[in-house]
């Protein structure tokens, strides 16, 4: 007598699949925040800033603590940074440049860059900064 073979019940575990998509949530969450424009500096905060228009993607301009300059994210000399912006405000003379300074730079700095900025006729030049009412601590 032979005896009745018991039926394989085919079956997906999704488990494994669950948890590699949470880790790669995960990842995103943690890579997201570091890929914005320009070099990562300590923004200065004030009450009430100026609304940012989100329909024009400006072009940024960073400036870090010890004084380096960076355009996007590209390190750069004050005179590279003037040449840049020329051929930026020769091709696209609507652009809208954001500057970031840190919180820490002296006021010289900050001023010698806005004007240079200022000077090549961009037609808006921003500083960007953080929100104090927004800010816990």
């Amino acid at each position: 007598m032979k005896k009745a073979r018991a039926k394989v019940k085919a079956d997906i575990n999704v488990t494994p699949l669950v948890d590699v998509v949470l880790v790669l949530l995960i990842i995103f969450m943690v890579v997201a925040p570091q890929l914005e424009a320009g070099v990562s500096v300590a923004l200065p905060s004030i009450f009430n800033p100026d609304p940012g228009n989100a329909a024009m993607e400006p072009t940024t301009v960073t400036v870090t603590r010890e004084g380096k300059l960076f355009f996007e994210k590209e390190p750069v000399e004050l005179e590279a940074l003037k040449e840049k912006l020329s051929k930026l405000h020769e091709q696209k003379p609507d652009t809208r440049l954001v500057l970031k300074a840190d919180q820490s730079l002296g006021y010289g700095k900050v001023r010698t860059v806005f004007k240079a900025c200022q000077d090549l006729g961009f037609p808006g030049v921003s500083l960007q900064v953080l929100d104090k009412a927004n800010q816990k601590g």
